[in-house]
């Protein structure tokens, strides 16, 4: 393990700039990601924490988790600012499943895409610029398995990944959506154009890639979350082999348990799963790096118990104990014990 990932070794800068918290102000003056005014007001904001911080940021992240925030916020509803068809889930009093997931998605890509065109002319390439960071995007996706191996599941396995990594990669690697996804989603998909599709194509220096879990691929997944080390190797070979083996940092990797609060603390910070999880997973991605992955860095998530979005406090992903009831104070779980040790053993090769 240690001689393939000592160039994880030193400490460097990472900062996101999005992540699902569009401004209210644009929500109510145009709707946000839906409008494609949000292109140039993202852009903006962006080169003000360019200008503010740059000196101090090696690598900026425009969006973190596009199809999770396309999907949450204007499939499902379930996510800010909760927009879906009435029948779904969120129970939305306005929007559209169907459609405007892919009108969200459609202007992040542009932002992202006119964001790094920003960075590249003014910050990162020229002769003055002294920041010379670099700047990407954070894409999600688990591993599909199919349920058998028919060619109909096997396809599954396919049309899931399309809609769900190939929804970000394609455009990035190839300056338009998958071909799954043109026949499918038909008119309600927008379209790029020429200039469009030259400008996405190439828009980063890196790839940030979260993955959790794998699910089963027949003509829908299962629930997650499902503890598959193989499928973060499986997942960064097919990155590989399909979109040109770009640089990628893992941003995100964990697993959780429920916040049982009349469990003792003792007990509470024995997390062996997640000392399971993390070899088996760090083994996997050696595996995938041994195979040619271009893998460059590594993210546990996280580092500290937290607030998970629309589950609340109700789960666990956190390396320390973090006591709500006890002015925040934080315990090391057996997990953070096991990490410490590991990273020592890896610095000293």
């Amino acid at each position: 393990m240690q001689n393939n990932l000592n160039t994880f070794a030193g400490v460097q800068s990472f900062v996101t700039l999005f992540h699902y918290d569009t401004p209210q102000a644009l929500e109510d003056k145009y709707n946000g990601f839906l409008s494609p005014n949000i292109i140039n007001d993202y852009k903006d904001y962006a080169e003000i924490c360019f200008k503010e911080f740059g000196d101090r940021v090696k690598h900026w992240i425009t969006f973190n988790e596009p199809w999770i925030f396309c999907s949450k916020a204007y499939a499902s509803g379930t996510y800010a600012p909760g927009r879906c068809s009435p029948w779904e889930m969120g129970k939305c009093s306005v929007g559209d499943s169907g459609r405007e997931p892919y009108t969200a998605c459609h202007h992040q890509l542009l932002a992202h895409a006119e964001t790094v065109r920003l960075y590249r002319e003014k910050y990162q390439f020229t002769e003055e610029a002294l920041q010379k960071g670099k700047i990407g995007i954070i894409v999600n996706s688990q591993w599909y398995v199919p349920f058998s191996p028919s060619k109909t599941n096997k396809d599954a396995a396919r049309r899931v990944l399309d809609f769900v990594l190939g929804w970000l990669m394609d455009p990035l690697i190839r300056g338009d959506y998958p071909l799954n996804m043109r026949e499918l989603v038909g008119n309600r998909l927008p379209k790029f154009t020429k200039e469009q599709s030259e400008m996405v194509k190439g828009a980063f220096d890196f790839i940030g890639l979260n993955y959790y879990s794998s699910s089963y691929a027949e003509n829908a997944a299962s629930s997650w979350l499902h503890i598959y080390p193989q499928g973060l190797r499986e997942l960064l070979l097919y990155i590989k082999e399909n979109y040109g083996n770009p640089t990628i940092f893992i941003t995100e990797n964990g697993v959780d348990e429920v916040n049982n609060k009349t469990m003792p603390l003792k007990e509470a910070l024995n997390d062996n799963t997640r000392i399971e999880y993390y070899h088996k997973h760090l083994l996997a991605l050696r595996n995938a790096m041994r195979d040619g992955a271009n893998v460059k860095g590594y993210f546990a998530w996280s580092l500290l118990d937290n607030f998970e979005w629309a589950d609340g406090y109700t789960l666990r992903f956190g390396l320390n104990f973090v006591d709500y009831d006890d002015g925040m104070k934080r315990h090391p779980k057996n997990s953070a014990h096991w990490f410490k040790k590991f990273l020592r053993e890896m610095k000293q090769g």
